[in-house]
């Protein structure tokens, strides 16, 4: 899988196309500007995924010269940063989910997962030095007011974010790949296992895969499907948050049975 990196680009660069403080990288209506570059990158990346992204596609899709980019963008590890941040502001912060500290976390795994199937490319990207630009900060700042006051440390805090982000990193990666097998091979998960179901039975072995012939049997029958990408992950999701939960309740009972002074 072809795969980009984050905070590549000059720091300074970077910085100033993701806060728009330079003059030049303006955001100009209908005159070719930093937005509208950003925007025609996201939809190539969404079309064709990251390795179909150059400077030259860009130019392309704006029916402009590709060193006319270089004017607002120093470059393509500056886009993608630019890219990232654009896409994060994207998902909603609402300040009235019901449910409490979990019910504030089941959505914000909930946004990230629309927001992963959206922009498929996201997974193509390694982020472990993020963009440091105004969405994503903001993204994290609402992010973290989710478990804000629970009796967490700062550190617990931006751990369980952490958790849940990299939970739904992993689980969406089957449900776009279960999409994108649909669009270019043209069958369905469920066509393709009424397809393949009938020659299995003949030579699965029960009497060699016993557990394997059982459990595959009972959820193929239930999904149509190998796998069922959402259940997997709608399940995944609540184990993850009863393990926040023992941990907020564990912080809970240590604040109200305080360990006595030796």
């Amino acid at each position: 899988m072809h795969v980009e990196y984050s905070g590549t680009g000059d720091p300074a660069r970077s910085l100033a196309l993701l806060w728009r403080t330079r003059d030049r990288a303006n955001r100009g209506g209908g005159d070719l500007g930093v937005d509208r570059i950003v925007r025609a990158a996201i939809e190539v990346a969404d079309a064709d995924g990251l390795a179909a992204l150059s400077m030259r596609r860009v130019a392309e899709r704006l029916g402009v010269g590709t060193m006319s980019l270089y004017t607002h963008v120093p470059g393509k590890g500056e886009l993608l940063d630019v890219m990232l941040d654009t896409v994060h502001g994207e998902t909603p912060r609402p300040t009235d989910v019901p449910g409490g500290w979990r019910g504030r976390l089941e959505r914000l795994a909930r946004d990230t997962w629309a927001l992963y199937l959206r922009h498929p490319w996201l997974l193509q990207v390694a982020t472990t030095r993020p963009p440091l630009g105004p969405q994503v900060t903001a993204r994290y700042d609402h992010a973290l007011r989710a478990v804000e006051g629970v009796g967490l440390t700062d550190l617990e805090m931006d751990a369980v974010i952490a958790l849940v982000d990299s939970y739904v990193h992993g689980a969406v990666r089957g449900a776009v790949e279960a999409a994108q097998a649909t669009r270019r091979t043209g069958l369905t998960d469920e066509q393709w296992w009424r397809a393949h179901a009938p020659y299995l039975e003949r030579v699965m072995d029960p009497a060699r895969f016993p557990t394997a012939a059982r459990v595959g049997a009972a959820a193929g029958q239930e999904y149509q499907a190998a796998v069922d990408p959402t259940r997997a992950f709608e399940f995944g999701l609540a184990r993850v948050l009863d393990g926040v939960a023992a941990l907020v309740a564990d912080r809970c009972a240590d604040v109200a049975s305080p360990v006595p002074p030796g």
